[in-house]
């Protein structure tokens, strides 16, 4: 599944854009979550994290970095930013579950990691929710290790758990962890 069979564009995220990443990030969330958190819980945090106001606001103060767009339609969004002078945190990673397995991950972590590297990174970490049969793998196949956990109260009063994960990141690198499935 290594090859695009599908013609894909990445590029950075217009406010133009706001309506289908909260729609995607929100339905990925979501089923990251499945079975995990009480409904009531989802419905704040995607009105929280992913109305479109909120998104526009994080794609103009560059906190979402890049969409991908398959025949000018947004199928996947990233963003991230750097949290330490050397350290770069991925923030949200989604991909509609249409166009999932296709490689669009892979583009999206590629574009994001590459953009750290210039800003003067040389790790890398993601916060995964515990369970997220989806995400866990695609960040351990390119070479994400855990290393540790975080739990979290909600407003709704139940715990959630996120994995920690790291990896260390060089420019020769990139393209190696992004390539191989």
């Amino acid at each position: 599944m290594g090859v695009l069979s599908i013609d894909v564009t990445v590029i950075k995220p217009t406010i133009e854009h706001a309506s289908a990443i909260s729609i995607i990030c929100a339905t990925g969330w979501k089923q990251t979550v499945q079975g995990l958190c009480s409904e009531e819980y989802q419905t704040l945090n995607v009105q929280n994290w992913y109305h479109p106001e909120r998104v526009c606001n994080d794609i103009l103060t560059g906190s979402y970095t890049h969409v991908a767009l398959v025949d000018s339609v947004v199928v996947g969004t990233i963003g991230g930013g750097m949290t330490g002078s050397q350290t770069g945190e991925v923030f949200v990673l989604y991909v509609d579950e249409k166009y999932r397995y296709k490689g669009i991950g892979r583009l999206l972590l590629e574009a994001l990691t590459q953009q750290q590297l210039n800003s003067g990174a040389i790790e890398q970490y993601v916060s995964v929710q515990e369970g997220n049969y989806l995400g866990i793998p695609f960040y351990e196949a390119r070479g994400f290790i855990c290393k540790g956990k975080r739990s979290k109260v909600t407003e709704t009063g139940e715990t959630l758990v996120s994995l920690r994960y790291w990896r260390e990141i060089v420019s020769s690198s990139v393209k190696d962890h992004v390539n191989n499935d």
